[in-house]
């Protein structure tokens, strides 16, 4: 479970770090970063190519670079950050963005990348990020099967340390109904790798899914609340949230068991209470055994309904009292 905190800092490195103990707090197991400033991913230009469309929910109208601006995490704050999310048992890395980025992270000791979904089909970054031996996390989004190939092809050549995809949808917000979950035990198949999930999804529903499907990886955006803007924030799980993603996610995984069809050591008790012929009226020997003194009730102990039809009619060969699990020896 991994939470990212992109933009959600507002500015503040203040808020950052109280962002990585939320996600401490919150059970996680990872904090993800993205490393860049805004001339290392555009540069300053407005052209209408370097704006966002206008209908865009979140950003409509926005330059990229003025974006980015606002967006990225200093590079002087990746120290602290790495520190405090290490002193509270987290694993940290990052997405970087050019080489100076990696070169960063690399003197951070960053244990794994993130290649970011626009940046897939960049393969000499991902050759360069790869030949750091590191274990690289590729998201998916937009990407087609060739080009998820080149790039799972590209950073196993230049000595990846492993690599996981996560199936993805660049939206943002991104909807459910293009979540298309059954993707992921396709690109495992396809692959060979692990797969998880990058999701920009409102809520935690889709995430949870995720799991049933195979994600051994979750990513999702972090904030410490959403009222408080952030050019994330309306996608973003607050600390609460996150915590029940950690919850339900580990929920849905232990669900998953085995293929086994029988009951359960769970079920055990439950046994005792399967329904039986019960004798529920006092009888004495040479009564009829009718549908008054003899029914199929709870517990188990007793002969099988089933028998039912075999058994009414005949006698009692003893006097036996109501409650008394009706047996063979009886009639």
């Amino acid at each position: 479970m991994v939470a990212e905190m992109s933009g959600n800092h507002n500015g503040d490195l203040d808020r950052a770090l109280a962002i990585v103990d939320a996600v401490a707090e919150s059970g996680a197991h990872a904090l993800k970063l993205q490393t860049y400033r805004p001339d290392t991913i555009t540069i300053d230009v407005d052209a209408p190519a370097f704006r966002i469309s206008g209908g865009h929910e979140l950003w409509g109208g926005q330059n990229l670079y003025r974006l980015y601006e606002r967006a990225h995490t200093p590079y002087e704050w990746h120290g602290p950050i790495f520190e405090r999310a290490r002193d509270r048992g987290l694993t940290v890395f990052s997405s970087p963005f050019d080489a100076t980025a990696v070169e960063l992270l690399e003197g951070l000791d960053a244990p794994a990348y993130k290649i970011a979904s626009s940046e897939l089909v960049d393969l000499p970054l991902i050759r360069l990020v790869a030949a750091t031996g590191k274990p690289l996390i590729i998201s998916t989004g937009m990407a087609t099967l060739a080009e998820i190939d080149a790039a799972v092809r590209t950073a196993r050549s230049a000595g990846t340390g492993g690599i996981v995809l996560l199936a993805c949808t660049a939206a943002y917000p991104a909807p459910p109904a293009d979540s298309n979950l059954r993707r992921i035990p396709v690109l495992a198949e396809a692959f060979g790798v692990p797969v998880g999930l990058s999701d920009h999804t409102p809520g935690i529903g889709v995430p949870v899914a995720s799991v049933a499907l195979g994600a051994c990886f979750i990513e999702k955006h972090i904030t410490l609340d959403r009222a408080d803007g952030g050019v994330d924030s309306d996608f973003s799980l607050n600390p609460a949230e996150l915590s029940a993603l950690v919850v339900e996610a580990e929920r849905a995984h232990a669900a998953l068991g085995g293929t086994t069809i029988g009951p359960t050591p769970a079920e055990r008790e439950g046994l005792r209470f399967r329904r039986s012929l019960y004798v529920v009226a006092d009888v004495r020997a040479g009564d009829e055994v009718t549908a008054a003194n003899v029914r199929s009730i709870r517990p188990a102990g007793g002969l099988s309904p089933v028998e039912i039809d075999r058994v009414l009619g005949r006698h009692f060969t003893v006097d036996v009292t109501r409650g008394t699990p009706l047996s063979w020896d009886l009639i």
